[in-house]
């Protein structure tokens, strides 16, 4: 299990990775969004962030492809849907629950696709090395990458992909289909939850705001949306994560700058508010908090 040993945001980021005994419990659901265009989420525990599928005639594209030690149930559920193997597939940014799958899909035929940064960075954490002198596969590495954009042109659709600059890492990829009008947004939105700003990956609260900003600009009173994680999301649950954020980020820096440290604006719990609706397991109140302060005052 490369990725595993290689990439340690995995369980510092959800604990739960699926041992032997629950992997026999996972699952991976199917909803059709669209004609022709699927969202895969785990069922029975966690399998990573949703999947998008877009299928045809032309090619089969896969957004994301899930953690490792799944990588067989992953393949089997697309299998379920796709008489074809996936062509394509995109990763939306480096960590180890969303491009996991990356060397089985890409042994079983599929060209992996990303952002610059994303290749970048898995290639750095591979320098670094897990501390056992185990090299990661070459298959897990993106072949192809792009800096600011890409259109796929399949199954009479238009797939933009798109860079969002320093948002939840620094190698996110926003995934648009108008004609279809479905977006997936990878861990630019987490729905209904306090959402992860990775700053240590070049994530940055500014730029988490601007993307879900950019996102909400393409975004109609229709469009379907796929988040990177939680349930199949509209526009109205994208504004609300947004709204969350900006007051969050305004709570937060209102104390900052009355001059308050880091432990003093956690002990005011200025997101107590939010706590009832947003708090989670890895991203707690207390956590949003301290990535806020962090993030605001390292600009």
């Amino acid at each position: 299990m490369r990725i595993m040993r290689h990439f340690g945001v995995i369980p510092l980021v959800f604990a739960a990775i699926p041992s032997a005994a629950q992997d026999a419990e996972i699952s991976l659901k199917s909803t059709e969004v669209t004609p022709g265009i699927f969202m895969l989420e785990g069922q029975g525990g966690f399998t990573g962030g949703n999947l998008g599928l877009l299928i045809g005639d032309d090619g089969v594209v896969l957004i994301d492809d899930g953690l490792e030690p799944l990588a067989d149930k992953t393949l089997a559920a697309v299998s379920e849907i796709s008489r074809d193997p996936v062509d394509f597939v995109i990763n939306t940014h480096v960590h180890g629950d969303h491009l996991g799958g990356n060397e089985a899909f890409h042994r079983a035929g599929a060209t992996i696709i990303s952002h610059d940064n994303t290749r970048l960075r898995l290639l750095e954490q591979d320098e670094a090395g897990a501390g056992d002198g185990t090299a990661m596969a070459k298959e897990v590495l993106p072949q192809i990458t792009f800096s600011r954009s890409m259109t796929f042109h399949l199954n009479g659709h238009e797939a933009f992909v798109l860079h969002v600059p320093a948002a939840h890492t620094d190698g996110d990829a926003v995934i648009f289909i108008r004609d279809a009008d479905v977006l997936h947004t990878g861990d630019v939105m987490f729905n209904g939850m306090f959402p992860f700003i990775d700053l240590e990956a070049g994530g940055s609260v500014p730029g988490y705001i601007a993307a879900q900003e950019d996102m909400l600009s393409l975004a109609g009173p229709e469009t379907r949306i796929i988040p990177g994680h939680g349930p199949i999301a509209n526009k109205d649950d994208l504004q609300a994560s947004l709204d969350m954020l900006v007051g969050a980020r305004d709570r937060v820096q209102e104390l900052i700058n009355e001059g308050r440290s880091e432990e003093e604006v956690v002990a005011a719990n200025p997101l107590a508010v939010y706590h009832d609706k947003w708090n989670w397991q890895f991203i707690t109140t207390e956590r949003m908090t301290r990535t806020l302060f962090r993030g605001l005052t390292q600009l």
